[in-house]
């Protein structure tokens, strides 16, 4: 187990339901999407998590409040912008209001070829 791995805490959720959106899924399958951002901490690095019959690792799994985030993290999410990120996650969670101190668990993949 790698040093980051160690200080990491538990799993809250398995690594299948890190992406489950089929528009999401299909970003990461045409390489527009390369981190997923959940309120908990769903895979380990170098976990792998596969959609159709492809495998992608965990290459890195990280903490980072709502309000750090750039367009570039939310280009990293499949989205043109932050505002496109947060109109997204706000669209999916009726009424959760939008947070910049909220701590969410960055899980960034690459396709394992």
């Amino acid at each position: 187990m790698s040093t980051e791995q160690q200080q990491l805490p538990p799993k809250t959720c398995e690594i299948d339901r890190l992406i489950t959106v089929e528009e999401d899924i299909q970003k990461v399958l045409n390489g527009q999407k390369t981190a997923q951002r959940r309120n908990g901490r769903y895979a380990d690095i170098g976990e792998i998590w596969e959609a159709q019959g492809r495998r992608f690792e965990i290459v890195n799994v990280y903490a980072q409040s709502l309000g750090e985030m750039t367009d570039e993290h939310a280009q990293a999410e499949g989205m043109e912008s932050m505002e496109a990120y947060k109109n997204y996650i706000l669209s999916m969670h009726k009424g959760m209001p939008w947070v910049p101190q909220m701590k969410v668990w960055v899980h960034e993949l690459k396709e394992v070829k």
